[in-house]
């Protein structure tokens, strides 16, 4: 497995700026894409673009892990096109900023092709982060399975718009959403989204989104056993974050995102 860092680093004060990447897999490749998004600056508008070909039975995994000034905009656009046989894992983490969206698009070319499509975010303060996904499956028998998971404290938003189309004649599909959120503070707000749009016959598809609150009995029981209210809260977050982390396969990378959002719950 081929390593490539991609860094994208915002240092600017009041200014707009904007950069772009191309990656290529090529068939039978192997590929593990960690890329970072960081602001060293305040008050400045970036857009950022990552175009990511995956050839025919190839395979790769990109990790974004995202962290900003809460006083930044920015955007971060995927295109990814997904071929025959293909594999694609992707796993975002945001901790927001003013406003912050982090959209994939991606092109499956399904005939045995899959992809895993899963994000979570962690909002403090007032900030913002949208989590924006369409896949739009185009021929037969391919794969897609997606998770998102968010935890929003004192007046922060999460936002998540999940979009899944399958196309006529991509019979086969089995492609499945799913969306899990906690609200942790009284004034936070989250917004979700999922969508399936289905023009073909003989699929297996479901999506599905909760929203609510840290579970109080819980709290109590772990109070009860000698845990500070604040430790045991940052626990059951903890717990509820790392399901989408323990999806990632590759075992150094899975330990990184660990690390980082554990250092920031």
């Amino acid at each position: 497995v081929q390593t490539l860092r991609l860094r994208f680093l915002s240092d600017a004060v009041g200014t707009g700026h904007t950069a772009s990447a191309r990656i290529v897999a090529r068939a039978g490749a192997r590929l593990l894409l960690l890329e970072t998004h960081q602001g060293k600056g305040s008050a400045y508008v970036a857009h950022n673009k990552v175009e990511i070909d995956v050839a025919r039975d190839a395979e790769v995994t990109r990790i974004v892990l995202i962290e900003e000034p809460e006083d930044a905009i920015s955007v971060t656009n995927a295109e990814v096109r997904l071929e025959a046989g293909g594999r694609y894992r992707q796993t975002v983490v945001a901790t927001g900023a003013k406003l912050q969206r982090i959209e994939t698009q991606l092109s499956h070319g399904a005939e045995g092709a899959d992809a895993r499509l899963d994000g979570l975010y962690l909002l403090k303060g007032s900030r913002h982060a949208d989590l924006t996904t369409v896949v739009d499956h185009r021929a037969a028998d391919g794969t897609t399975s997606q998770l998102t998971k968010g935890v929003v404290h004192d007046t922060a938003r999460g936002v998540f718009q999940g979009k899944i189309i399958v196309e006529r004649g991509a019979d086969g599909t089995d492609a499945r959403m799913a969306h899990n959120a906690l609200i942790a503070s009284e004034r936070g707000e989250i917004d979700a989204k999922p969508e399936l749009i289905i023009y073909a016959d003989d699929v297996q598809c479901a999506h599905g989104n909760t929203v609510g609150t840290l579970d109080e009995s819980a709290l109590f029981y772990m109070q009860q056993r000698g845990i500070p209210a604040d430790e045991a809260r940052a626990l059951l977050v903890q717990a509820f974050l790392f399901e989408v982390i323990d999806r990632i396969e590759d075992e150094a990378a899975k330990e990184v995102v660990r690390v980082w959002m554990t250092a920031r719950l």
